[in-house]
């Protein structure tokens, strides 16, 4: 995309343009801010990526935070980093590598830099490259002077001092105020490069700062004072061009992960007549949910902050006895200690919404990054037998179609529903489109009122027991963890009944009817297909778009969002390919549910680097089976 050849520029303050600027048109672009986890990095992307939504092109986003609460400024265990692809057609990925880089420090350079495609920009903030810095980092010369940086096209512009100079001007803006807002200076830098409007980044200044006029004016300084130094500065001679992206006529809005299941939870709650009841236990990452849903109390939403995971997962447990959506959240170590209460809701035959924002493990692990490794413990991580549906979904917008399938399984068949995000998932951004609220579905709780011939566990065609609100006239009965007696519900240590109750219970959730696999092959004869789950999915895509574009290559692809009960042509599926791969955020969990299940001879590919699976990543394991297949390759 960019060819450049090792050239080097440093900017200072804008001369007079000599000559008008060049225009150059580009079909894709991935830009990665990185600073200090002080330098608002996740802020000037987020505002770039709203000034990027408003163009129409299509986008994706991957924020990346440091795992410290605050790591010592200036080192590499505090950089924060923000990546964004935008282009002029549809992407399903955050892009592999960037092709433009914004180092704030050295320590943003130090550990971002690898990553930079070969020949890409990097733009400096010079003023963060002192020699204090630079030994902070852990560099022994000055990459700017060194040519270490070389293979690159790098700017290095005073950000800082600029910064500064053009906030002089405001009163009881300090000189230390007003370098907080350098991120403001390169967000518009990087605007100005790549033609984004102003306004989105302007009024948002704006409203942030209405009551703290003197810092929305250092603010609004730095951002102009970057845009215009971009028109101004002589070797800045190029900007760049991305035209919209095709896409169906509708309303969009930028929507990352977890946005989107706060709204898709919302909507159910309506679709279904229940007030929405979620409580939680902060949590990195799923602590930004209940953030979410706690602006939401004017339409109903009540949320609560328990004082430990296994009070908010009995809370919400609670809430959905006493006849409301019950909804709880957390990361892989809050699942280890809701086990119990989500069994409670197995035993009770009572919805339940668990949300697990799944990051990398074990215990504490890294907290910040991205990982898939609770399949099993989802499936399976209860004592006693104790299934219960799970549901993935596959990109941040699907977050919102598979909370309301959650809340649906649960309210329909009385029984816990997990659904499994990540980190990747629920941080990530894309465009989405509004959808018809007409073509929502409508969820029936089927609330018992008749207490005419009324048992607790009696079922109907779901094999789904009666949702007995409590304080209904003639509808008491009897509630707790120990077994039940098959429709009476009274406590029972009979054996041939326990055995009856555990495959009852099993049986429900077997009869859960879930859509088939949708199977993506164009050619119609690919002899590897490709499956995947949860976040997996816009690279396994990407990739077989790719390949089959560049190199002629037939693949076929599917994407699994239902773990269990897996959709009923599952087994026909793996059957129909001669080899089918199976990409994975872990050791390979999914590809052991599926050869237990199937006998089917899968190959696994595992990648626990918290990060998720790159195209790149997945064009190779492709490639590299399609070869092999074919004898030594195309």
């Amino acid at each position: 995309m960019f060819d450049h050849s090792g050239t080097e520029a440093r900017l200072g303050a804008a001369s007079p343009v000599m000559e008008e600027k060049t225009v150059e048109k580009l079909d894709r672009v991935v830009v990665r801010f990185a600073g200090d986890s002080g330098d608002g990095m996740q802020l000037t992307g987020s505002r770039f990526t709203d000034a990027t939504a408003v163009v129409g092109n299509d986008l994706a986003t991957l924020p990346d935070f440091p795992a410290e609460i605050r790591a010592p400024a200036g080192t590499p265990h505090g950089v924060s980093a923000f990546q964004i692809h935008f282009a002029s057609r549809d992407i399903l990925t955050p892009g592999d590598s960037p092709n433009v880089l914004v180092a704030m420090n050295p320590a943003a350079l130090i550990t971002q830099v690898g990553s930079l495609d070969k020949g890409g920009t990097v733009i400096v903030n010079e003023d963060g490259f002192t020699d204090h810095n630079l030994r902070k980092a852990g560099y022994t010369t000055n990459p700017l002077e060194d040519g270490s940086l070389d293979d690159y096209q790098v700017f290095r512009v005073p950000m800082t001092s600029m910064t500064v100079r053009a906030t002089e001007h405001i009163e009881g803006i300090s000189s230390k105020d007003a370098a907080r807002c350098k991120n403001l200076f390169a967000l518009g830098l990087v605007s100005w490069m790549y033609g984004r409007p102003t306004e989105p980044s302007v009024h948002w200044i704006e409203r942030k700062f209405a009551d703290k006029p003197q810092l929305r004016d250092a603010n609004l300084a730095a951002f102009r004072a970057g845009y215009n130094f971009g028109e101004t500065a002589e070797l800045l001679a190029v900007h760049y061009e991305v035209e919209p992206a095709p896409a169906p006529p509708g309303t969009y809005r930028n929507i990352n992960g977890t946005q989107a299941l706060a709204c898709g939870l919302i909507a159910a709650s309506v679709q279904s007549g229940l007030q929405l009841f979620y409580a939680s236990y902060p949590i990195t990452p799923a602590s930004e949910l209940l953030h979410a849903l706690s602006r939401y109390r004017r339409l109903g939403v009540r949320t609560v902050q328990g004082e430990d995971e296994i009070a908010a997962a009995n809370m919400s447990l609670g809430a959905s006895f006493a006849g409301h959506l019950g909804v709880t959240a957390t990361s892989g170590p809050g699942m280890d200690l809701k086990a119990e209460t989500i069994g409670l809701a197995v035993a009770l035959e009572l919805p339940l919404v668990v949300i697990d924002v799944q990051r990398a493990g074990p215990s504490t692990g890294m907290p910040t990054k991205t990982e898939a490794a609770d399949l099993l413990m989802a499936l399976y991580g209860r004592h006693g037998e104790s299934p219960l549906p799970v549901v993935a979904p596959r990109t941040p917008a699907d977050c919102f179609d598979m909370a309301i399938e959650a809340a649906r399984i649960a309210i329909t068949h009385r029984t816990p529903v997990i659904l499994l995000s990540d980190t990747f998932l629920a941080n990530s951004s894309e465009p989405w489109r509004l959808p018809d609220v007409s073509s929502l579905p409508t969820i029936d709780p089927n609330f018992a009122t008749d207490p005419s011939g009324f048992f607790p566990y009696a079922r109907d065609e779901h094999l789904a027991r009666p949702w007995a609100v409590p304080g209904t006239p003639g509808l008491r009965h009897r509630i707790g963890g120990l077994e039940k007696e098959d429709v009476t519900g009274n406590i029972s240590y009979d054996p041939a009944n326990h055995d009856h109750m555990t495959r009852l219970r099993a049986e429900r959730v077997e009869r859960v009817a879930v859509p088939d696999i949708e199977v993506d092959d164009p050619d119609g004869d690919a002899s590897l297909l490709v499956v995947g789950w949860g976040s997996s999915y816009g690279a396994i895509q990407g990739a077989a778009r790719r390949v089959r574009r560049e190199r002629g290559v037939k693949v076929a692809t599917a994407h699994i969002r239902h773990l269990y009960p897996l959709p009923g042509n599952t087994g026909e599926v793996l059957r129909s390919y001669e080899r089918v791969l199976v990409p994975e955020m872990n050791l390979g969990q999914l590809v052991k549910v599926l050869r237990a299940e199937f006998l089917v001879d899968l190959e696994s590919y595992t990648k626990i680097d918290g990060l998720p699976i790159l195209t790149r990543d997945m064009m190779e394991q492709i490639l590299t089976r399609v070869s092999s297949s074919n004898g030594g390759g195309r």
